[in-house]
């Protein structure tokens, strides 16, 4: 499939929702849509058909669901369901193409949840080799609200296929995924990791996805996909309806089009109606081409740094060498210590972390992606994986949620060989040393040379010029004064002749000298004003800082001096806490810091009662986390991360509870469910683990519950508040259902709503007394109820 080919032509049109479809053809709750290819597969053909007659030129496989987890509880196998689905779309499309359609798995993934990223990626290359084999023309990985989840998709779909992979993930109006990614930073991620396309779809109506779609354009070079729901979902004579026209539907499609979208579709909501719409109203047109945005950029998964429109600076605090307290915790596992180390460093204004382990004392592979897992639920700014072994660095890029940099390549061949593949297949940017196997360059000629060596061998590998950042070296100048001149006019030329950005370690060039830190910061001063992109420098040295930002203004990168006048305005505040991560046990929770924070509840219970720790430390610290969450300032991961770490110190607080004989903490009974049919549990333990932590008593009791089991435990239980959830938009009926089942067999009891198909409005219309729209909701609904 030549998609490129294509879209010069004309625009690129998929099917519109299936679930829809279904329930207008009986699908009721509980059922899996998926198994109507197995028991009624003339009811998917003649969708499919519906769909081509419309215009589709792809019609996606009934398998969303499709995987080992969703099926487990029923009889057939993913071999036979998605074996099922191919034929049928096969069996419709003629020389249409079939999309293999993979859903999110149903789990949140580590460090939200507990699937590793592993078991997902073996999760979707079961799905995927099954789809390839049985002759779909290419994969479609959507609806996807975790960046990391994608990515396992992904790769698992480019290592075990050759088709075209296309991917799209659903945001939220607030312009971010559930777990917190941006538009730049997913497709920055993806595009990486090599989609074919990529895009949204889902959860929102084309104008609300418009300002999302905008985001996309600006940064995207493969083509773009838009699949949205028809409108916002509501209630009428008992069933739910979406609240436009495919006229008003297609208005706004037109519109994406015009601004460079090539491929569309609908989702939740629409039909064969909505399809033929676009179809006639884009069949003159030709799709926009999209520019060649060449940037240089280095994401974590909530947050992309572009490195050239300001000085970047790359904090290199967490390598041994020279440092006994960190090479301690590293044979002492003491990850909380290098948490500490990024937390330090972020605040004193890294804009990405060096991560070196390397210690002959230890596995370095295994501390290495123990520290990554860790670090990448904590601190949201870039991480730059820093090895000598190649294996550490291939293992720790594939298991980072987001695009590293990898540090290093070389001019040598033997370096270059095992270093471009793997900066090629995750996307990864690479800083590249101007040494080769001649040693290293010392004049500007010998720099220059081995630059556009390693910047023609990249390109040979596949990596674009953007993702390379070259560092010229330098030697002391107590030795060798000449060469460290050569290496600032190596930097201005550099980057005037290749157009790419240039890294420097500028510390190495006052060894062996008395006070080293003025000729390091002087020289990092000439390196700034040659043209340096990003100082590899220890932001915690106050002066190093002082020079940048004073650099940054000097240049005009510092727009009004606001950055400059916003810091030395609050210095005497910023300044105390910069040196060292603040020991008080509300820091160590917003920090995310579970051991050091159960040690440090221990202490404090020596001297205070329980509950008054809980009160004075624990719910406070959650309260700070949960502000910051809804301001934007942190995301989920963040979120859940200080939320685990107040259940480390929960288990210290009841402990001591349990010596003293003293009865369990509980501010009040709370049943969550997963409404019936729907086996979609994500939302709800989110809200478990934050109630949790807040006191309450949860009794969850699972997916796809009845609601004889829910008002039966209700009334055992005599809760006053029912959370209940919903995914799938087939469930709803199903959740209104329990509502008014629960009112009429528990009246005292409230209900609170939540899930990727609801709103406020819908909430009302479906009688619950309160609607959730995350977990920070939720705990606010509950202290409410039980008047705490």
């Amino acid at each position: 499939m030549e998609i490129q080919k294509i879209l010069n032509d004309r625009f690129l049109l998929f099917d519109g929702a299936m679930g829809t479809m279904l329930q207008k053809k009986g699908l009721g709750a509980g059922k899996l849509p998926e198994i109507y290819n197995i028991n009624k597969p003339q009811i998917i053909y003649d969708i499919h058909k519906k769909y081509l007659d419309a215009g589709a030129d792809i019609i996606t496989t009934n398998t969303f669901g499709a995987n080992k987890l969703k099926l487990r509880e029923f009889k057939y196998s993913v071999e036979d369901v998605i074996r099922e689905a191919v034929k049928i779309a096969r069996s419709a499309a003629g020389n249409k193409f079939v999309a293999l359609d993979i859903g999110p798995i149903g789990r949140m993934m580590k460090p939200i949840g507990t699937l590793s990223f592993y078991d997902a990626y073996e999760i979707f290359k079961q799905q995927i080799i099954i789809g390839s084999r049985e002759g779909a023309d290419l994969i479609l990985i959507e609806t996807i609200s975790d960046l990391y989840e994608a990515k396992a998709a992904v790769l698992a779909a480019k290592e075990n296929s050759s088709l075209p992979v296309f991917c799209t993930m659903t945001f939220q109006e607030n312009m971010r995924t559930l777990t917190g990614t941006d538009p730049i930073t997913m497709v920055q991620v993806l595009q990486g990791l090599g989609v074919d396309a990529l895009g949204l779809n889902c959860s929102l109506g084309p104008k609300q996805l418009s300002p999302i779609v905008d985001e996309v354009l600006k940064v995207s070079t493969v083509p773009v996909i838009v699949q949205p729901n028809a409108g916002l979902p509501k209630i009428e004579k008992g069933e739910t309806v979406y609240d436009i026209t495919p006229s008003e539907f297609v208005c706004e499609i037109k519109k994406m089009a015009e601004k460079g979208v090539a491929i569309f579709g609908g989702c939740c909501g629409t039909n064969p109606d909505f399809i033929k719409a676009i179809k006639e109203n884009l069949n003159s047109l030709k799709p926009k081409k999209l520019s060649n945005k060449r940037l240089t950029t280095a994401c974590s998964s909530t947050k992309t740094v572009i490195i050239g429109q300001e000085v970047k600076i790359i904090g290199e605090r967490i390598n041994p060498t020279g440092k006994k307290k960190l090479k301690e915790a590293l044979k002492t596992n003491n990850i909380d210590y290098i948490i500490s180390e990024a937390i330090v460093q972020k605040k004193a204004g890294a804009d990405i972390l060096d991560i070196n382990l390397g210690l002959p004392e230890i596995d370095e592979r295994e501390m290495m992606k123990k520290v990554i897992l860790e670090l990448q639920g904590i601190i949201d700014i870039p991480l730059q994986i820093d090895s000598m072994k190649s294996d550490v660095i291939e293992e720790a890029v594939r298991i980072y949620n987001g695009k590293p940099i990898i540090n290093s390549v070389n001019g040598k061949i033997s370096s270059m060989k095992k270093i471009f593949p793997i900066a090629k297949k995750y996307g990864a940017c690479v800083i590249c040393l101007c040494l080769d196997e001649e040693g290293l360059g010392e004049t500007v000629e010998r720099k220059l040379e081995i630059a556009e060596k390693i910047i023609n061998t990249a390109k040979a590998y596949g990596v674009p010029e953007e993702n390379l950042l070259i560092d010229c070296l330098t030697l002391t100048v107590s030795t060798s004064q000449e060469t460290v001149l050569e290496t600032l006019k190596a930097i201005k030329m550099i980057k005037e002749k290749y157009n790419v950005k240039t890294v420097l370690g500028a510390s190495n060039v006052s060894y062996g000298l008395p006070n080293r830190k003025a000729i390091n910061v002087t020289y990092l001063a000439l390196a700034l004003g040659y043209g340096l992109d990003a100082p590899i420098t220890d932001p915690t040295i106050e002066i190093i800082m002082d020079v940048i930002r004073a650099f940054k203004v000097l240049s005009n990168q510092d727009k009004e001096c606001k950055e400059y006048i916003e810091f030395y305005s609050n210095k005497s505040c910023e300044i105390a806490t910069v040196k060292k991560i603040e020991k008080d046990l509300k820091q160590l929770i917003i920090n995310g810091m579970k051991e050091e924070a159960y040690l440090k509840t221990k202490e404090i219970l020596k001297t205070r009662e329980a509950m008054e720790v809980v009160d004075t430390y624990l719910i406070p610290a959650l309260d700070i986390v949960g502000e910051k969450y809804e301001r934007g300032i942190i995301f989920l991961p963040q979120l859940i991360r200080s939320a685990e770490t107040v259940k480390a110190s929960f288990e210290a607080v009841k402990e001591k509870l349990i010596v003293e004989e003293k009865n369990k903490i509980s501010k009040g009974k709370i049943i969550l469910a997963t409404v019936k049919g729907d086996i979609h549990d994500i939302g709800k333990n989110i809200v478990k683990i934050l109630l949790e932590n807040y006191g309450f008593e949860v009794i969850d009791l699972g997916r796809d519950v009845s609601v004889k089991e829910i008002i039966d435990t209700a009334i055992k239980e005599d809760v006053k508040l029912i959370g209940l959830s919903a995914l799938m938009t087939t469930t709803i009926q199903s959740m209104e259902e329990t509502i008014r089942e629960i009112k009429l067999h528990k009246p005292d009891c409230c209900v609170m709503v939540g899930g990727a198909v609801l709103n406020k409005d819908y909430a009302e219309m479906i009688g619950a007394h309160f609607y959730g729209k995350d977990a920070r909701e939720a705990v606010k609904i509950a202290q409410k109820i039980f008047g705490v």
